[in-house]
């Protein structure tokens, strides 16, 4: 993945500068020690990546004995198009801790053209000291690599200071505004656009107004899908500043979420007292809570997806009742310093140990 400074909008980067932050709030010093891009679009590319890697590990292990040796080594978001090339070697070469966050493991791709590079990617699981993980999803597949003991959950979380929306709209005005946030990209994403056009063709009839905020280079394809939907208008691109004016002024999140690791913008619209509606599919029951803070449905349902938005579009009492749920579910437990006070309890057991 690219840095976590990259300006580029990101749900990954911004999880890692979110980690980077609650290390920070517990009184850990964090240092980004490397910027080297090591996603591999392709399995071809890893020699190329492995040696630039190694010339990194090499430049960081000069400085690391001329300014001192940190007590552990942290890497994010391993798994086999993303393996750690740095940090396993880091730790390795120093003999301190590694610990990985939201590594991923499938096993399928040990007998793929992928088979190398998750070689790497287990390796590093297999080696870290402490693997936390943000999902049961992620934690069952890397379960197979580790023994329970280095293994441990971290909720997904969201820091609502750098996103200070809270639901304005009047539930009396008639129109239930919906909103959907999200890149505009090949596979997942586009196919989360279809369920959510797909579904919304049943509900023409209804009093209702979509606004999607997002954009990419899926962004025809996209609007082709919602062509005569005259209820939808496209945003684009937003900053947080952008997308939390849009929170403040919507009823409820709509987004299928098809195969979504988690999904920070649930997190975020529930922070603003906004109710979901979503699949049950990937890691996002780990951020909705189904029939309290919003409705999830059978992954790939479209016909139950509309059912669903249906539902909160007509019942603005329950509506409204989720929405408070949802926001005290969000700030209460999925908060900054509720993850910065887990997250520290974690690594100094690693680093005691």
């Amino acid at each position: 993945m690219k840095s976590p400074d990259d300006p580029v909008p990101s749900g990954d980067r911004t999880m890692a500068r979110q980690l980077i932050k609650a290390l920070q709030l517990a009184g850990h010093e964090v240092e980004l020690v490397s910027r080297l891009k090591c996603r591999l679009r392709n399995a071809g590319m890893l020699e190329g990546v492995a040696a630039d890697a190694r010339n990194e590990v090499d430049e960081i292990a000069a400085r690391w004995q001329q300014q001192g040796i940190p007590d552990l080594v942290m890497t994010y978001h391993v798994y086999y198009k993303s393996p750690d090339f740095i940090g396993a070697q880091l730790a390795r070469r120093f003999g301190i801790p590694l610990v990985t966050v939201e590594a991923s493991h499938a096993g399928k791709r040990d007998r793929d053209g992928w088979a190398a590079a998750q070689a790497i990617s287990s390796a590093a699981i297999s080696q870290a000291d402490l693997n936390i993980c943000f999902t049961d999803r992620d934690a069952e597949g890397v379960a197979k690599l580790v023994e329970p003991a280095r293994l441990a959950i971290l909720p997904p979380f969201v820091d609502f200071s750098q996103l200070d929306a809270v639901r304005q709209h009047n539930d009396k005005c008639g129109t239930a505004e919906l909103l959907a946030v999200a890149m505009m990209l090949r596979g997942n994403k586009l196919e989360s656009y279809r369920l959510l056009a797909e579904g919304l063709r049943r509900l023409e009839s209804r009093n209702w107004q979509l606004t999607i905020v997002g954009d990419g280079p899926m962004r025809d394809e996209v609007e082709i899908m919602f062509n005569g939907l005259d209820q939808v208008r496209f945003a684009g691109q937003m900053d947080r500043a952008g997308v939390a004016g849009y929170l403040a002024n919507s009823d409820m999140l709509v987004w299928p979420g098809y195969r979504e690791a988690f999904g920070l913008a649930y997190l975020e619209a529930q922070g603003a007292g906004l109710p979901v509606i979503a699949m049950r599919s990937g890691g996002v029951e780990a951020v909705v809570v189904d029939g309290k803070t919003g409705l999830l449905v059978e992954e790939g349902n479209a016909v139950q997806f509309a059912v669903a938005v249906d539902k909160l579009i007509e019942n603005t009492a329950m509506r409204t009742n989720m929405g408070k749920q949802a926001q005290a579910f969000a700030r209460e437990e999925r908060g900054l310093a509720t993850a910065s006070a887990r997250l520290d309890e974690l690594l100094q057991k690693v680093v005691k140990a």
